[in-house]
């Protein structure tokens, strides 16, 4: 038959639990606009290294 192991203590398993956490994502600064994205990300307007590379999306007319 098979033979249980010992039980894992509260204090073992919370310290192999320590490095599971998720990192926080990096966030910088646009230089044209000023605004907050993520790393080589574009922001939502579409500029990337203070150029526009995509031209920002117009706000849809059917929404009343």
């Amino acid at each position: 038959m098979a033979v249980g192991q010992a039980r894992t203590t509260r204090s073992k398993r919370n310290m192999r639990r320590s490095h599971d956490k998720i990192a926080k994502p990096t966030l910088s600064v646009d230089q044209e606009t000023g605004e907050t994205h993520r790393r080589h990300h574009m922001t939502a307007d579409g500029y990337y290294r203070g150029r526009q590379i995509i031209a920002a999306a117009a706000p849809d007319a059917d929404e009343e």
